[in-house]
């Protein structure tokens, strides 16, 4: 099925800029989940880090500010509330008593796979629309083009 859009995706002088695609949608995805991690007391950031702790051994705050893009002073406010609400823990580092190593404990990874799922849910909004091979093409190419969500 091919359309004027299609053609013009096709033809790069009329293709629109990957940022000016790429945008609206973002802004969409952003305001869908805004409601679920409110539901789930999380901030955005605070999910961010709860994703990037999951299935990760521990680090350092400046490692992990390092991985989700972060200056790590930004997140401070984001770790305290994560760690009072018991989602992560920060233990100080047995070679260095100034570093902090952080942790997801049990409740945050529960908390963050909930969140997840329904999030991932919410996006069949917009994967509904694919074909079931475009789908996977367009989930394995955003993954290789993001890095494939390892930062």
């Amino acid at each position: 099925m091919c359309n004027a859009y299609d053609d013009a995706v096709a033809d790069t002088s009329r293709r629109p800029d990957l940022a000016a695609m790429l945008a609206p949608l973002l802004r969409e995805l952003i305001a869908a989940e805004e409601p679920v991690l409110a539901a789930h007391s999380v901030s955005m950031w605070g999910y961010v880090v709860l994703v990037a702790l999951d299935g990760s051994s521990m680090r350092t705050q400046a490692a992990l500010a390092a991985a989700i893009g972060a200056d790590k002073t930004r997140i401070i406010r984001d770790l305290d509330e994560l760690q009072k609400h018991g989602l992560i823990e920060r233990t100080p580092d047995p070679d260095d008593r100034r570093v902090r190593l952080l942790a997801i404990t049990e409740a945050g990874r529960a908390v963050k796979n909930a969140v997840q799922q329904e999030i991932q849910r919410g996006e069949e909004r917009w994967l509904s629309q694919l074909r079931a091979d475009e789908r996977r093409t367009f989930l394995r190419v955003l993954g290789r083009l993001s890095g494939g969500g390892k930062r």
